[in-house]
């Protein structure tokens, strides 16, 4: 039995052969602590040194401004908990969107439960902040803003550039959770205006377990662990210089070949929508039609549940009908909820994510499985 075409690419990504390759080096032979003064510490200390430079380069940074970190969950935790703490005797009020991954909703969460005022953005129908919302929540007091760059679960792409150019004219600084469009869009930090940016290797073919941080020269911000001198004192502990390796390889795979990639990308997504609209006119698009990820399909099939369809073509694609970091299940997706989708389309909702390796008979064969299960089931 072959094994069902994977299009889960939001979740995680397979590891690309040349980040591999990158790797195992650093896997049997240099295997020194980078902090060591010996021959075998300096081989491992020039390999983090190297791979610092490649992830700067992917988002037009300098390489003293990335940390790297666990996950990006523990870069969003470090940029927005880090921050307010911070910037705490300014002020106490941060603001978010409502359609944020839970690695940054939990972050702002706990900051209320530890007495800072958070508002929450709504989102028009397609997942995108108005900028005019932004301009009407922001406070004298008002410290930190953060909004993701693209959507985990729709594709679609904030418009970053404008809503940071506000919060900074009101004295606040700007994150971004940029996990899902770094590798597949051009991520620039100076084009989006950003004080802060999240990274997650495994987002663009680098192993789980390996996120890095972007933080601007200046930002003021505290670390959340304490120990020694590490990543400029703000993320202690001895480097996990393999998987550090990994995220170097990969961003300069991604930048290499981002355009000829996103072509390949949009194709694919295309001809897969072709595929299921065609034989299911009901089909409903969710997120917005031109800004969003290049890899990115979220489509609502009609009367049925998006959980129940996965399962009874699990044989032919492997997807999900939402974000990996939520509770499985069937209940209906927030960010959609926040969209303003129905009960009906919320349910029915499922997340196709492609990914370079994916092929014309993968979209194909995905398809004809869902347009089955979709009258089956």
């Amino acid at each position: 039995m072959t094994e069902p075409a994977y299009l889960d690419y939001n979740a995680t990504t397979p590891i690309a052969p040349e980040v591999v390759d990158a790797m195992l080096p650093y896997l049997r032979e240099h295997y020194g602590n980078p902090s060591s003064g010996h021959l075998y510490g300096k081989r491992a200390a020039e390999g983090i040194l190297r791979a610092r430079g490649e992830v700067a380069d992917l988002i037009g940074a300098d390489a003293d401004e990335i940390l790297f970190t666990g996950c990006a969950t523990e870069a969003n935790n470090l940029a927005i908990r880090g921050v307010a703490r911070a910037l705490r005797d300014k002020g106490r009020h941060v603001i978010t969107s409502a359609v944020e991954h839970p690695s940054v909703t939990m972050p702002f969460k706990r900051l209320e439960e530890e007495g800072w005022a958070v508002t929450e953005l709504p989102v028009d129908e397609f997942g995108q902040v108005r900028p005019a919302d932004l301009q009407q929540a922001l406070r004298p007091d008002t410290t930190l803003v953060s909004v993701m760059h693209a959507n985990n679960e729709v594709g679609t792409i904030q418009p970053v550039t404008e809503l940071a150019r506000i919060a900074h004219a009101h004295g606040a600084l700007f994150h971004t959770d940029a996990a899902q469009s770094a590798g597949k869009i051009s991520v620039v930090v100076d084009d989006l205006g950003v004080d802060l940016l999240t990274l997650a290797g495994h987002k663009f073919y680098a192993p789980k377990g390996v996120g890095a941080l972007y933080v601007r020269s200046g930002t003021p911000i505290l670390p959340l662990l304490a120990g020694a001198g590490h990543e400029r004192g703000l993320r202690p502990g001895t480097e996990n210089t393999p998987h550090i390796i990994a995220i170097g390889a990969a961003a300069r795979l991604s930048r290499e070949g981002l355009q000829r990639h996103a072509v390949h990308l949009i194709r694919l997504r295309d001809r897969l929508h072709r595929r299921l609209a065609e034989v299911i006119p009901e089909l409903v698009l969710n997120g917005h039609p031109e800004a969003r990820l290049p890899n990115t399909l979220n489509v609502s099939f009609p009367k049925v549940s998006g959980a129940a369809l996965l399962e009874a073509a699990a044989a032919d694609v492997a997807a999900s009908t939402g974000s990996a970091c939520h509770t499985e299940g069937d209940t209906p997706s927030g960010v959609l909820g926040a969209m303003g989708a129905t009960a009906a389309q919320a349910r029915g909702a499922v997340r196709l994510s492609i990914g370079i390796m994916t092929s014309e008979d993968d979209v194909d064969r995905a398809a004809a499985g869902l347009v089955t299960a979709c009258s089956n089931v």
